[in-house]
């Protein structure tokens, strides 16, 4: 549960309500919004302090600013606030006010307001905390990241005891009342990196309130949401992503790492955006703008493709070439004449990808206008960036330069899985998704994503599709990304390494998954001679070998010889194979299994309405069928609620 407003707030306990007022505003029954008395206080007790020990805001100052305000601190920011506060207070009730901020303000945890928190933090209702846990939650509204029970604690409890104490001198409750709690402090639930997924938990989170944002979930806003979120593949990643940066990080001077992955058709099934979600919460996977280096090349061999002038075996000009004023080289200055086009993706060569795209724009150019080397060049690039932007990448603005074919351009780590799923399944638009489903507070089901989800169109020519996974497939066996091959899988996919080695990708796929894998450090500094080939290939194959054990095996669209069984040093076992020490990946059900377990839980939910709509004189029949649902919707591992 991220945000849950339906607790009425007479159902709240009394001292959760008073650790609140006792803590954030004890005034906020007398005054209008703005309190000169508790301002001219904190002022008083800040400047005894030699520090900021206490806020001189109301809650109401606090509501406007969650609602409507950023948190700069400016003064222009704090006099909008007095206005809006002034503004609320004479538009709404005392209980309204302190409703919409109990309910609105961010608790740490990737939580909003304390219902949620309650349930994140101790498992329970906020009707159900005990004093102790009631001061700890109060205790988070000022510094949720600070003082947040799963991250820090003591720092936590030692809050909670100075809230407890608030209370007493707000003259809520008595030194006795609170001997009991200070004896019990309150201990959190094991919300640790391994056991919540809060990265793609904040992604998801996002993902339906665009959907309610577009009226596709109608007015309610207490809502279930079935995810394909596979726990175990999470795990994995998680620890994969850890174990790489912890075993080769200082090698390499890199401190960050990112993963995305997911389904050929767009379902996400895992993503990891960092390295530590308690020490940073932003999310690497969805929301930093990186340069993908070559990683990007193979929508440019896509645009090319499709103009119908190149073919696998077509002669490439990989010798020098200047744009004008700019002549790029090839990674580690190799030099390169007359290639066949599958080598010059095999190799990565930069003025071959610079090559193509001047032929690209050729094949656009009108007939009978007079040659012009560098506006033929932007119009390839052009058809490019169109390509790109039908296939996913769509988050970022793709400024075209010169060198955008060789991964110039910032791209987000979930529009470049999702342009790469495209390679996967045949060229059909596969939008990155969250929800599967979704129930409204009466259980009842108001949207599924393959009914309401948009609808797959094909943005690529699948013959084309065809010949680039079966040129992106010699890259895993014979170019850059051998350190990405799985024993008995056929692997497709493309190294990326930018400019003083800053950021360092493997995007790869089978039939099955795709997989984005970055490392970097988060100010953009240089790692040490980390490239795309190295540690990013290595750490997808130690994902995907968890994900295709016990599966039906896919090839790529396209491919259809089956891999070659290539022996390597320390290689890993086929997919299925018991092997001490290496994680393996439990038993699970098919998707399609899946989706006729969530039909049966539909018709067994309808059923049980109806039943209950008659009386039939009998309750065994509902219990049975309550029993059965309740089993049903735990689900496999692809249907995590």
């Amino acid at each position: 549960i991220k945000h849950d407003d339906s607790i009425p707030l007479e159902q709240l306990p009394d001292y959760v309500v008073q650790a609140v007022l006792a803590t954030e505003d004890r005034r906020f029954y007398e005054h209008w919004g703005i309190d000169p008395i508790g301002t001219a206080r904190a002022l008083s007790v800040n400047a005894r302090a030699s520090g900021v020990v206490q806020g001189g805001s109301t809650i109401t100052q606090q509501l406007a600013k969650n609602l409507f305000l950023s948190n700069e601190r400016t003064f222009d920011r704090k006099v909008r606030e007095a206005f809006l506060a002034v503004w609320l207070e004479f538009r709404l009730s005392k209980s309204e006010i302190l409703k919409l901020y109990l309910d609105r303000a961010y608790m740490g945890g990737g939580t909003f307001g304390i219902q949620a928190a309650a349930e994140f933090y101790f498992g329970k209702s906020v009707r159900d905390v005990t004093m102790a846990e009631a001061a700890m939650l109060a205790g988070l509204f000022k510094a949720p990241s600070k003082f947040a029970p799963h991250i820090n604690l003591p720092a936590a409890r030692a809050r909670a005891s100075d809230v407890l104490q608030n209370m007493v001198e707000a003259g809520f409750v008595s030194e006795g009342q609170i001997f009991v709690a200070r004896k019990n402090p309150a201990a959190a639930l094991d919300n640790t990196r391994d056991s919540a997924p809060d990265w793609y938990l904040d992604w998801a989170f996002g993902e339906v309130k665009k959907l309610a944002d577009d009226g596709k979930l109608g007015a309610d806003r207490v809502l279930t949401v079935r995810t394909p979120l596979d726990p175990g593949l999470q795990r994995r990643a998680d620890v994969a992503i850890e174990d790489a940066l912890r075993q080769f990080g200082r090698q390499f001077n890199s401190d960050q790492g990112a993963a995305v992955i997911m389904e050929p058709n767009g379902a996400v099934r895992a993503l990891v955006g960092g390295r530590d979600y308690g020490q940073s919460q932003f999310n690497r996977a969805t929301d930093a703008a990186r340069q993908p280096g070559s990683s990007f090349k193979p929508f440019v061999y896509l645009a090319a493709l499709i103009t119908g002038r190149f073919h696998r075996d077509s002669s490439i000009d990989a010798g020098g070439i200047c744009i004008g004023n700019w002549c790029p080289g090839n990674y580690g200055g190799a030099s390169a004449g007359r290639v066949s086009m599958v080598n010059a993706l095999q190799r990565s060569l930069n003025t071959a990808a610079v090559w193509i795209t001047l032929k690209t724009g050729e094949a656009y150019w009108p007939a009978g206008a007079g040659y012009h080397q560098a506006r033929i060049h932007a119009l390839g690039r052009a058809k490019i960036i169109e390509l790109s932007r039908s296939m996913g990448i769509v988050n970022t603005p793709l400024i075209d330069t010169v060198s955008l074919p060789l991964g110039a351009a910032e791209v987000t780590m979930i529009d470049i899985a999702a342009g790469y799923a495209v390679f996967a399944n045949g060229g059909k638009s596969a939008k990155p998704f969250a929800a599967m489903e979704v129930r409204n507070s009466f259980g009842e089901v108001i949207y599924r994503h393959d009914r309401d989800g948009p609808l797959q169109k094909q943005v690529a020519p699948p013959d084309k599709i065809a010949i680039l996974n079966n040129m992106m497939k010699e890259v895993v066996n014979a170019g850059t990304a051998r350190a990405a091959q799985l024993p008995g899988v056929q692997v497709a996919g493309k190294t990326g390494t930018t400019n003083a080695y800053k950021d360092a990708w493997f995007n790869g796929y089978t039939g099955n998954y795709v997989g984005a894998i970055w490392f970097g450090n988060d100010a953009s500094t240089s790692m040490r001679n980390m490239t795309g080939g190295s540690l990013p290939a290595r750490t997808w194959r130690e994902i995907m070998e968890y994900a295709h054990q016990g599966i039906e095996l896919k090839n790529p669209f396209g491919v259809l010889e089956t891999p070659r069984e290539t022996p390597r040093v320390a290689s890993s076992p086929a997919p299925g194979t018991l092997v001490l020490g290496r994680p393996q990946r439990p038993v699970t059900l098919s998707r399609r299994s899946a989706e006729t377990l969530a039909d049966i839980d539909s018709m067994m939910r309808s059923s049980a309405v109806q039943m209950k709509s008659v009386d039939y004189n009998s309750t065994s029949s509902i219990g049975a069928t309550s029993s059965i649902v309740s089993r049903v919707r735990l689900g496999p591992p692809g249907g995590a609620r």
